[in-house]
């Protein structure tokens, strides 16, 4: 019998591609979205890229508790997915906080009441060494939310511990994969998710030089894969998966990749970090920013490879074929 897997957030840039893996691997998938409306551009993206007779939608909120319950009805697995990504600071925390937290419980809890054998849910490194100085981590890493690590890193972090308390009576089987900069094309519409944003402005020169940054990056469709490989692998259950590469990238070298590539408005030159803290008085997406310059943190991804079977996509792949997608929707 096939399995029926409920995804959230099946209209972002890492649902889409979780969704298009389920249903090539045979799954039935039901994909949340938040209104109707979303339904129609997320089965035409889907469409493109995967069989869909197996696709169905279900309209819930991660902000309200209608729906929930009837969306879970006769899954096997949950992949909580939904949970936005972005760099710049909002005005209120709460804004991020309140739907990665509050909804995580109420997708985890719906999934424990319907009986669900094991869900996967979507973290993120930073929910791993946010606030901490460069070295290299395992995962048993842990934030500290009582540290100024930012809204978002802040949000992933309670999120994630929300998840592994709502399964601490062992009732349901959970698996976190802990993502790193996440690059690759879309499936959906241009500038959905901040890396897509981000590498846009690179190609169309909008980004006037490069800020010391280096992250743990992986490509989306390897995150898909490993969402994939998490449901049923036999020893995954109960543990935190890093997806993202073992040493951090710098983003001079992504810029590199991507002039090298022929995109030539992709600048060479360096900003200097006091430039980037001084915007960060005024920019929310600088301010977001500042925590990271100069720190390279470096990940023990080994179970990655171990467990999940991962094959990593190399950047010199993913980067083109993003900007080439990219290029291609303008």
């Amino acid at each position: 019998m096939t399995s029926r897997v409920l995804v959230t957030g099946i209209s972002g840039y890492i649902g889409q591609h979780v969704a298009a893996e389920l249903l090539r691997n045979g799954y039935e998938v039901v994909g949340t979205v938040r209104s109707t409306a979303k339904a129609g551009p997320a089965r035409a993206s889907l469409a493109a890229a995967a069989p869909i007779e197996g696709l169905s939608f279900v309209e819930a909120d991660l902000l309200s508790d209608r729906g929930w319950d009837e969306a879970v009805q006769g899954c096997t697995y949950v992949m909580h997915v939904a949970s936005p990504f972005v760099l710049a600071e909002p005005k209120d925390e709460r804004e991020l906080i309140a739907p990665a937290v509050d909804g995580t419980r109420r997708v985890l809890g719906a999934a424990k009441r319907a009986g669900v054998q094991r869900s996967v849910v979507t973290s993120s490194v930073v929910a791993m060494t946010s606030g901490k100085p460069s070295g290299r981590y395992g995962t048993d890493a842990w934030s500290d939310v009582n540290a100024n690590i930012g809204a978002y890193a802040k949000s992933k972090t309670l999120a994630e511990q929300a998840a592994w308390d709502v399964v601490a009576d062992g009732s349901m089987e959970l698996v976190s994969i802990n993502c790193g900069f996440v690059l690759g094309p879309s499936l959906g519409a241009p500038g959905d998710g901040q890396s897509v944003a981000m590498v846009a402005g690179l190609i169309a020169g909008k980004m006037p030089a490069i800020p010391d940054v280096a992250m743990g990056m992986i490509d989306v469709r390897d995150v898909a894969r490993l969402h994939v490989a998490a449901l049923t692998a036999t020893s995954a259950a109960g543990n935190r998966f890093i997806a993202a590469s073992e040493n951090p990238i710098p983003m001079s070298h992504v810029a590199q990749v991507l002039r090298d590539a022929g995109y030539s408005k992709v600048p060479s030159r360096k900003a200097p970090n006091f430039a980037i803290k001084a915007m960060s008085l005024f920019d929310r997406e600088a301010k977001g920013m500042v925590p990271q310059l100069g720190k390279r943190i470096a990940y023990d991804n080994h179970a990655t490879y171990d467990v999940l079977q991962w094959q990593a996509t190399p950047l010199e792949t993913t980067l083109p074929e993003m900007a080439a997608a990219l290029s291609n929707q303008r």
